[in-house]
């Protein structure tokens, strides 16, 4: 059963994220005094007591004048959320009164009044609430005081929209079997991917570089398989951020990063490969992250003869990704979207694998007898006793050593690579911990 839509609708700078924060109980859209901040339509699922569930969504503020002429896109993203809604919090600021553009958005939802709830924010003090009775002049009955920063009213609108969706709201929906984060540079085809995903225009798509801000999280159906799709803001070099909305996004990129269980690192094949595609790589590869390294708009790339050139020359100009496997994609076209989608299942399961501890220990005696770990002068000759796995996503192997501190940093890239090429583990990271040995230990089948 699909959950019922809520959505929250108003003008610019009325605290709409606030509102979808607060209910969420946690930071999920970005909250800025800079109008516009939110354009797409960001979404949270909402539990109810433990008992019933529905999809919250936060939408831009209406009749925004986009500095970079966006206000249709963020409308339309607006008129979708509204069209899919069962409920919509009318979101109104107390302490600006009423404004011509709450005028404007009464008008647009009059067709839909009993599905709206009036919801009077930023009363901070019981002293406010007054004020918002001034707003039952919009049409839609006695506003709902509360303040969305200071948690004020959290109780009773969640009663409200409660009573609202009986015998609408859904049970705990099921949780997704991968989450998959998109991260590049701006105007690398993110969202449009995410839209071919989607199958519908879940994101604003623009040719202006910098037009997703927050992260997205948009869930589709796979193979009978649910997953979702985090779309991120689009990053450029620290120095080049304009101003903190640009900070927040690429904060929100890392986070991205950190909680999905694989990245499609976005490569756009038009353009060299530069610092932050780099940068971004490292990021992903110090989270021990699986990655899918996503050539997008191959359709017009130029110089590369073919799709082994361009490989080669990732691997020259960005090793820190080097096992990671690559899709050339046309997004625009839908071209391998859903190929992309099957290779990062794949690194999913292998991310995922276990290997017993006796076969790890045999292809490790294989190792080390092929080439071990070199003394540094002055200190014993370092020795690896065994190893055993203790942990999946990412793989992570503790080696038992006399003198952990011995094993170089080369040693350890020479047994990364070997553990890939004769572990089940050849396109995902691989997590080595060295441990001194001590009395008692000894390896387990």
């Amino acid at each position: 059963m699909a959950l019922p839509v809520v959505a929250i609708v108003g003008r610019p700078n009325v605290g709409k994220s606030s509102l979808l924060n607060c209910l969420a109980n946690r930071m999920v859209s970005i909250v800025e005094p800079t109008a516009g901040v939110t354009r797409d339509r960001v979404s949270e699922v909402i539990g109810i007591d433990d008992e019933s569930y529905f999809e919250l969504v936060d939408t831009g503020g209406y009749g925004i004048d986009d500095p970079d002429q966006l206000t249709e896109h963020i409308e339309r993203q607006i008129l979708i959320a509204v069209d899919q809604a069962v409920l919509i919090l009318f979101v109104v600021d107390t302490k600006d009164g009423i404004m011509p553009l709450d005028k404007e958005v009464a008008r647009l939802l009059r067709p839909l009044t009993d599905h709206v709830v009036l919801v009077a924010n930023k009363v901070d003090e019981p002293i406010q609430e007054p004020a918002a009775a001034e707003f039952v002049r919009l049409g839609y009955g006695e506003p709902l005081p509360m303040s969305a920063v200071h948690k004020l009213g959290r109780h009773a609108l969640a009663t409200v929209i409660a009573e609202r969706l009986t015998g609408l709201a859904a049970q705990a929906p099921d949780q997704p079997i991968m989450k998959v984060a998109l991260v590049g540079k701006r105007n690398t085809g993110k969202s449009t991917f995410v839209n071919a995903l989607a199958g519908e225009e879940r994101v604003i798509v623009s040719e202006r570089p910098g037009t997703t801000r927050d992260a997205v999280d948009v869930t589709f159906e796979q193979s009978g398989r649910t997953f979702v799709a985090i779309d991120t803001a689009g990053v450029r070099r620290k120095a080049k951020m304009a101003d903190a909305i640009e900070f927040y996004g690429y904060t929100r990129a890392e986070r991205s990063i950190r909680r999905a269980g694989v990245v499609l690192l976005f490569i756009d094949a038009t353009a060299p490969v530069s610092k932050v595609d780099r940068k971004l790589a490292g990021l992903i590869r110090d989270e021990h992250k699986p990655c899918i390294v996503v050539i997008n708009k191959w359709d017009l790339a130029k110089g590369h003869a073919s799709t082994e050139d361009f490989g080669a020359y990732l691997s020259k100009v960005a090793p820190e990704l080097d096992y990671a496997p690559m899709v050339f994609t046309t997004a625009t076209e839908g071209h391998n979207v859903d190929a992309a989608i099957d290779v990062a299942w794949s690194v999913f399961k292998q991310a995922g694998m276990r290997v017993g501890t006796g076969r790890l220990n045999a292809v490790l005696a294989g190792i080390l007898e092929e080439r071990g770990p070199s003394p540094k002068r002055g200190v014993r000759r370092p020795r690896v006793y065994y190893a055993t796995q203790i942990g999946t996503h990412p793989a992570t192997i503790v080696l038992f050593v006399n003198h952990p501190s011995t094993i170089t940093q080369d040693y350890q890239r020479y047994l990364l690579n070997r553990f890939r090429e004769r572990l089940p583990f050849a396109e995902v990271p691989i997590r080595l911990l060295f441990r001194a040995r001590r009395s008692g230990d000894s390896p387990s089948s």
